[in-house]
Parts: structure tokens; sequence; C-alpha cells
């Protein structure tokens, strides 16, 4: 087993230069492109003491996390969802934030580190008063580190691949699988059914609520 950053560096070679150089302590022009583009972000953050750290996936049209023209600076509006706040509570808790944007097609991604403040001041959230939703709460992301990873993961997986791409019958329905972990009575609705619910949920969503 590995217990020490020794025995660790021994087995894999020293970072190249430029693994170490591309990080950058703020978002560049193509950074923020590639902000501006991505749909789809997975939001990490921690707890205090011994709680686990949680990944929340975050999504919109592109375009819907908004970045400050240096760089410096990042807004991702709280859409609605289960009501856990668990990437919320944590947040207040411990600031620390890293996200991983991703654009469909796009086998590079790009990490972002940093700090966040939950904002719900009227002109944090005025910000999105055109997108789907007028947020709640904005959270905005003071970027420390900025990074974009290599294609490789995305190669090795194929996950763009539509040959690749797993038949949703794969796996039992969503509400199947949550009534087997909670013991409830029989499903009462299908995975089209849930599916439905959610597309009139989300068109709703386009209908100011404010």
């Amino acid at each position: 087993m590995i217990s020490t950053l020794a025995q660790l560096r021994a087995l894999y070679a020293e970072p190249g230069e430029r693994a170490l150089r591309k990080q950058l302590d703020r978002l560049d022009i193509h950074g923020r492109r590639y902000v501006a583009l991505a749909p789809f972000c997975v939001v990490a953050s921690a707890g205090t003491g011994d709680a686990l750290l949680d990944a929340s996936p975050r999504g919109g049209e592109p375009g819907f996390i908004k970045t400050s023209d240096d760089g410096a600076t990042l807004w991702l509006p709280d859409s609605g969802g289960n009501n856990r706040l668990d990437t919320l509570e944590n947040l207040l808790r411990d600031p620390r934030i890293s996200l991983i944007f991703m654009i469909p097609g796009v086998d590079e991604t790009l990490r972002v580190n940093g700090t966040a403040r939950l904002r719900d001041e009227p002109s944090f959230k005025d910000r999105f008063a055109h997108e789907r939703q007028r947020p709640k709460l904005v959270i905005e992301v003071a970027v420390r580190e900025a990074y974009l990873h290599c294609a490789k993961a995305f190669m090795r997986s194929r996950l763009w691949q539509a040959r690749t791409a797993e038949s949703r019958a794969a796996l039992p329905s969503m509400n199947q699988m949550i009534h087997d972990q909670i013991g409830a009575g029989p499903v009462t609705e299908s995975q089209a059914q849930m599916l439905e619910r959610y597309r009139l949920q989300l068109e709703g969503e386009r209908s100011p609520s404010i």
C-alpha cells in the first residue's frame, strides 16, 4: 500500500514543464471561450470536519455560467433541484470549490479551482434575468487555478462516440432503483412518465417566476 509521497512519486515520472506551466491563476481567452460553449459542468465541494466530499452535476444552455472580462470570476446560477442543498451548505462551511467543464464532442476538459460566495443580491440574480430561470442565488467563484486537461481520458472512454452509448434499458427505471433503495411500495411511474414530468417542469422554468 502506498502511504508516503516518496512511495507515490517513485511510481511515476516527474511532470513535464508544459503540464506545470499551463496552470493559470485566471481564465485566459481560451478558458473564457470554453466556459461560454460549455452546457455542463461538475461542481465539487467539501464540508467541514469528517464530512465527505460532494460532486454535483450542473447544466444549462451553453454559456449558462458567466465569466468576468478579466477571467478572475465565474458566476454560476443555482437552478432548481432536489432541495438537499449539499453543495450550497458545504460552501457556507468551506468556500473551496472545484469545477470541471465539458463540451459535447470536445475531448479536452477545463478544470477551475477557487473559492465561492453565495450571492442573493438582485444585481447578481439580474445577470441571469433572460435565462431559462431567474435563480434564487448565484455562486460567485473567485478563480485561483485554471487548467486545461488533455484529451486522453475522453479518448479512452470514447464518451462522445455514438456507437459507445449505452441503451437506457441496461438499467431499471430511476423510480425502480429509488424504490428498491428506500424500500418503497410498487413503482407507479415509468421512466417515460418521469422524463415527461421533468420536461414539463423544465418548460415551466421558462416562464418568469419572480
